[in-house]
């Protein structure tokens, strides 16, 4: 299951890609004890481990609580009966769940001295699809865990629409491209540049490797902010089963050949 998205929006100076998210009870300002704190972690991006995967998805839970993708699958017909809380809660497990799968099969990198901005990443030729990620992961408890329409909308819709949309743009490049699957950035880490950090962390080397990267964001106002980091619009696709559509860019950034440079400075 590689399939998510990078749903996130513009806040702040207009330089911090980022999810309009309202914190919830009981996650947020959680500092893990591996964690550099102070202006060096500020100014690093660092490779998580798998010990900080309830740090990480926390960061992530608060900054998609209000994203459309997220809450297309527990505002359905048949959870009008659930309390917010509980829907609070199983959007916090799915978050722990994908993040645990991208720590165990991906990058999972992350900017600011409280996981301020935590970016998912699937290096190419990766994928959660195995059985024993989907284990590990708890990610097999969503069949049990979401609504009968959840389900349908998650598995039946989400991930092949996603899947097919990534195929189809990518060609023979789909299993030969970085995915940014997931970036958040909490709200009391917005403004600071984090996010750039974060994804320029692995278009770096995607550069180096010549490879492409590709993500899906669901607020079109992203088109401007991923632009500026040299991802391009390919097409949409639309989720369908809700009465409001959401609708999701696919965007992509070819890789950027650097020039070499020569003896006495001149450029090859």
């Amino acid at each position: 299951m590689d399939k998510s998205t990078a749903a996130v929006t513009i806040t702040g100076n207009g330089e911090e890609p980022a999810v309009t998210a309202t914190a919830k009870p009981g996650t947020h300002e959680r500092i893990h004890s591996g964690m550099a704190t102070g202006s060096a972690a500020s100014s690093s991006v660092r490779v998580l481990q798998l010990n900080e995967w309830k740090a990480a998805a926390a960061s992530l839970a608060e900054a998609f609580a209000d994203d459309h993708t997220c809450t297309y699958f527990l505002n359905t017909a048949d959870t009008a009966h659930w309390t917010e809380q509980k829907k609070w809660n199983l959007h916090v497990k799915m978050m722990e769940y994908i993040v645990y799968a991208h720590l165990l099969k991906g990058l999972v990198v992350s900017a600011g001295p409280n996981y301020d901005c935590v970016g998912l990443w699937m290096p190419p030729g990766k994928n959660m699809d195995d059985w024993l990620t989907i284990l590990r992961s708890g990610m097999w408890r969503l069949s049990w865990q979401l609504s009968r329409e959840g389900k349908k909308r998650f598995f039946s819709e989400f991930l092949p629409l996603l899947h097919d949309a990534k195929a189809q743009v990518l060609a023979e490049r789909d299993d030969d491209s970085w995915y940014l699957v997931y970036i958040g950035t909490r709200p009391s880490g917005r403004g600071k540049g984090y996010a750039r950090k974060v994804i320029e962390y692995v278009t770096g080397i995607a550069d180096a490797e010549g490879r492409a990267c590709y993500l899906e964001s669901s607020n079109e106002v992203n088109r401007i902010i991923y632009g500026k980091l040299g991802f391009g619009l390919k097409k949409n696709v639309y989720l369908q089963r809700a009465e409001e559509h959401v609708e999701l860019d696919i965007m992509v950034r070819e890789p950027v050949r650097k020039a070499a440079v020569g003896l006495g400075g001149v450029k090859a």
